[in-house]
C-alpha cells in the first residue's frame, strides 16, 4: 500500500505536456497560473487543468504543447531570477545602510547626516550611473533609520564580546571617570580578556552616565553590573587599572577595596593586582621638578599674545616679516599631555622674536632676557621633550604591560646617566641647554642645580612606580622566560620553566617571534606557564583607552547634540572604539527588510 501511494505521488515528466505543470522545489506548479498543488497526485493535477485551463489549450497537439511548455518554463525561470535579483538588491540596500551608519558613528557625525549623504549619492548617481538610481534610492538613511542601525551594530558587538567572554581564561579591567560639558559624570570600563589560545580581546565593556554622586560604592555597582551582565566569573579577574582617584583606589570604600571584597565573597583563589595608570603617574612625576614659575611666565606671555585678536594678528605678521621658521605659538592646555612640551619648545625657539614683539607693546622683558631664566627655560624644554617621548611610548592600544614597564625602567636609567653627565658639565642629551650654554659663560650655567633636579625626578619615578617594581619577577617571566632564575620563581612553575629553558626549539621560536607573540607557542604540556602568561597579557598598564574614549565622547556629544540619549551615545562609542571585533553586517541585514527613505522629509 505504501509503495503504491509513493508511486502515485511521484511527479511524472509526461504531465508537463498533458497538464502544463512542472515540478519546483518538491511541489507541482501550474505553468499557466503559477498555482501550487499540495499533493503530487495525477487526479489533483488533472482536475486543476480541466477546470481552469482545458478550454484554452484543448486544441493544441503534442508538438505545440511541448513548445508551449518550454516557453512557459523559460518565463517561470525568468520570473524566479527577477525575484532573486530583487531580494539581492534589497539585502544590498540594507547592508549599505548599516555600513553608512557605522561610518557615521565612527566619525562622530549626527544621525541626520545620513539624509545629506543620500542626497549627495543620488546626485552623483544621476551623473555617473543613472540606470542604478532605483538601487541607490532603496538605501534607507533617514535619521531614525541611522539611529536604529547604530543601536543594532552596538548590540551585535556586545553579543560578540559576550560570546568571546566564554573562552576567557583571564581578564582585567581599566576604569576611569570624567565629565563633559553638561557636568554629567561618565564612567568607562574597558576589558582585556585572554582566551585559551593566549589571544587577547580589548573592547569597551560598559559606558555609564552617572547623573548623581560618583562615590566608590556607585562606581563599584556599575562595574559589578558590567561584569555580571556579560556573565564573567569573578575568579578570572586578575587586574584592575584606574586613574588613581580616591573613589577608585580607596582600600575600603573605594572601587579597589569593594572589588577585592566581592572576590572574597565569591571565594576567588587568585589575588587582584591593582595599578595606577602609568601615563598618569608619569605626568605626576614631572611635577617633582618644581619649575612652575618658568611655566607660569611662559603661559602669561602666550596668553598675552593670543588672548586678544589684534595682538595675535600682529604677532603672526611680525613673525612673517622676520622670516621666522614658525608662524605662531600654541596655547598651553593642562589636560593635554603633550601640550606643555610643545609650548615650551616653541617659546624657546622664538624667544628673541617674542621679546622684540613685547617691547613694541611696551611690556617689560627683563625677566625673559635674564640668563638664569633662559637656562631654566632651556632645561625645562629639554626634560619636557624627554618626558613627552616617554609618554608617546606608553600610549596606544594593545600595549603589553611588560613593554610599558620596560620603557619606564629605561627612562629611569637615562635619568641616572643624564644626572652624571650634568654634574660633569656635559648636557649632551639636552640640545636647548647646549644652545644656551654656548651663548653664556660656562660658570653661569647651573649644572649642579639641574643635576639635583634630575636626581629628584629619578627618586619620584622610583617612588611612584614601586607597585610595578614589585611585579618585576612576573614581568621578566613574560618578557624573557629564558633568562629568569628558576629558583626565584614560584614552585608551581619551576619544573615547567626548566623544561622551557632547556628546549632549543622553543628558544628559537622566541628569538623569531619576540616576547609579545611567544606565549602562544608555549605547549599545552606547560599549563602553569600558559596560565601565568595569560594573566600578564590581560593586564592594562594604563587607562589610555578610557581617555581616548572620553575624547571621542566630547567630539560626539557637543552643544549641538544635547538631545542625544545615553543609549545612543553608548552605542556610538562602542562602535567607534571597537578594535578586536567588527559588526556582523550580513547577520544583521538578514533580519531586516528594505525600507526606502524619502529625500524631502526626515523621520
Amino acid at each position: 500500500m505504501a509503495k503504491r501511494k509513493a508511486e502515485n505521488r511521484s511527479f511524472l515528466d509526461k504531465w508537463e505536456a498533458e497538464y502544463l505543470f512542472t515540478y519546483v522545489k518538491d511541489k507541482p506548479v501550474c505553468l499557466v497560473c503559477g498555482v501550487n498543488v499540495a499533493v503530487s497526485k495525477e487526479y489533483n493535477i488533472r482536475r486543476h487543468y480541466e477546470t481552469k485551463h482545458h478550454d484554452k489549450y484543448k486544441d493544441l497537439d503534442m508538438t505545440q504543447r511541448s513548445q508551449k511548455v518550454e516557453e512557459m518554463k523559460r518565463s517561470l525561470v525568468s520570473q524566479q531570477n527577477m525575484f532573486k535579483k530583487a531580494t539581492s538588491q534589497s539585502e544590498a540596500a540594507v547592508k549599505a545602510s548599516y555600513i553608512v551608519a557605522a561610518e557615521i558613528a565612527k566619525s562622530a557625525r549626527p544621525f541626520n547626516e545620513g539624509e545629506f549623504m543620500k542626497k549627495c549619492m543620488m546626485k552623483v548617481c544621476d551623473l555617473v550611473c543613472p540606470e542604478k538610481k532605483q538601487a541607490f534610492s532603496n538605501v534607507s538613511l533617514s535619521r531614525n533609520t541611522v539611529a536604529d542601525r547604530t543601536c543594532d551594530l552596538a548590540t551585535n558587538l556586545y553579543d560578540q564580546l559576550m560570546e568571546k567572554g566564554k573562552d576567557f581564561v583571564a581578564f582585567s579591567l581599566a576604569v576611569d571617570e570624567s565629565c563633559y560639558a553638561s557636568d554629567t559624570a561618565q564612567l568607562s570600563v574597558f576589558i582585556r580578556g585572554v582566551d585559551s589560545n593566549l589571544c587577547f580581546t580589548e573592547e569597551l565593556l560598559g559606558f555609564k552616565s552617572m547623573h548623581g554622586t560618583t562615590t566608590g560604592k556607585e562606581i563599584f555597582e556599575e562595574v559589578s553590573k558590567c561584569v555580571t551582565e556579560i556573565k564573567l566569573p569573578w575568579d578570572k579577574l586578575v587586574g584592575l587599572t584606574t586613574d588613581g582617584a580616591p573613589a577608585m583606589c580607596g582600600k575600603k570604600s573605594g572601587l579597589v577595596g569593594m572589588v577585592r571584597e566581592k572576590m572574597r565573597e565569591e571565594n576567588c583563589a587568585g589575588e587582584l593586582t591593582v595599578y595606577h595608570c602609568i601615563i598618569h603617574q608619569e605626568a605626576l612625576c614631572a611635577k617633582a621638578l618644581k619649575m612652575e614659575h618658568v611655566m607660569t611666565t611662559v603661559t602669561q606671555v602666550v596668553n598675552f599674545i593670543r588672548a586678544k585678536g589684534l595682538n595675535h594678528r600682529q604677532f603672526k605678521s611680525f613673525l612673517e616679516e622676520c622670516g621666522s621658521e614658525y608662524a605662531d605659538v600654541p596655547y598651553h592646555t593642562e589636560v593635554r599631555w603633550l601640550s606643555r612640551g610643545k609650548v615650551l619648545n616653541r617659546c624657546f625657539e622664538l624667544r628673541k622674536e617674542i621679546c622684540q614683539f613685547l617691547e613694541t607693546k611696551g611690556k617689560d622683558t627683563a625677566e625673559l632676557r635674564e640668563q638664569k631664566f633662559l637656562c631654566e627655560l632651556a632645561f625645562l624644554c629639554d626634560i619636557s621633550s624627554h618626558l613627552d617621548a616617554l609618554n608617546l611610548q606608553l600610549q596606544g592600544r594593545g600595549r603589553i604591560i611588560t613593554d610599558m614597564y620596560a620603557a619606564v625602567r629605561a627612562f629611569k636609567t637615562k635619568l641616572c646617566l643624564w644626572e652624571n653627565q650634568m654634574l660633569q658639565g656635559n648636557p649632551c642629551h639636552f640640545p636647548c641647554c647646549l644652545s644656551i650654554k654656548a651663548q653664556i659663560s660656562t660658570a653661569v650655567f647651573p649644572c649642579a642645580q639641574f643635576a639635583e633636579k634630575l636626581s629628584v625626578l629619578a627618586a619620584e619615578f622610583s617612588r611612584r612606580f614601586a607597585d610595578f617594581d614589585a611585579q618585576k619577577c612576573k614581568f621578566e617571566l613574560l618578557s624573557n622566560p629564558f633568562a629568569v632564575d628558576v629558583e626565584n620563581e614560584p614552585t608551581n612553575i619551576q619544573m615547567e620553566l626548566i623544561e622551557l629553558q632547556c628546549n632549543d626549539t622553543l628558544k628559537s621560536k622566541y628569538d623569531a617571534v619576540g616576547a609579545a607573540q611567544f606565549p602562544r607557542f608555549i605547549p599545552d604540556t606547560m599549563p602553569q606557564l600558559r596560565t601565568q602568561a595569560a594573566q600578564m597579557l590581560s593586564m592594562f598598564g594604563s587607562t589610555y583607552l578610557c581617555e581616548q574614549l572620553f575624547s571621542s565622547m566630547k567630539m560626539t556629544k557637543t552643544t549641538h547634540r544635547r538631545r542625544l540619549t545615553d543609549e545612543h551615545l553608548r552605542s556610538i562609542l562602542r562602535i567607534s572604539s571597537a578594535q578586536s571585533l567588527s559588526p556582523d553586517i550580513d547577520e544583521l541585514a538578514s533580519k531586516k527588510r528594505c525600507q526606502v527613505s524619502g529625500l524631502g522629509t526626515s523621520d
